[in-house]
């Protein structure tokens, strides 16, 4: 419980405490963000996400090496998340919707933390 605790105030920090703790865990910690991101890439090239329907169906480019580590667009980025996640739902076999780019973030959200949890 208590490591729950902490866990959840090391997400409310504002950002300058943020930027304290990456530098008190090394050197290397601000850019972690950028290797779990070209990991994320790697498995999705693996997947073949850029000829299937994942990108295709809603005339997407393909991701960048660091699209989801860097704050660009927060609208896009969620709806690239949204349709990538629900791609990957319905890849492993269980009948997802694909979300529409005006739908409700928070029911988006939610549809797909059920789909994951019935995992």
């Amino acid at each position: 419980e208590e490591a729950g605790l902490g866990r959840r105030a090391e997400r409310e920090r504002p950002p300058e405490e943020e930027e304290v703790a990456a530098a008190e865990r090394g050197p290397g910690a601000a850019f972690h963000m950028f290797v779990l991101m070209e990991d994320l890439l790697d498995k999705l090239k693996l997947l073949n996400y850029e000829e299937e329907e994942a990108l295709r169906r809603h005339n997407m480019r393909p991701l960048s090496r660091h699209y989801f580590a860097l704050p660009t667009n927060p609208g896009e980025q969620f709806f690239m998340f949204c349709t990538l996640a629900a791609w990957l739902i319905t890849k492993a076999g269980r009948p997802f919707e694909q979300p529409q780019e005006y739908d409700d973030p928070n029911a988006v959200i939610s549809n797909v933390l059920s789909e994951l949890r019935a995992f």
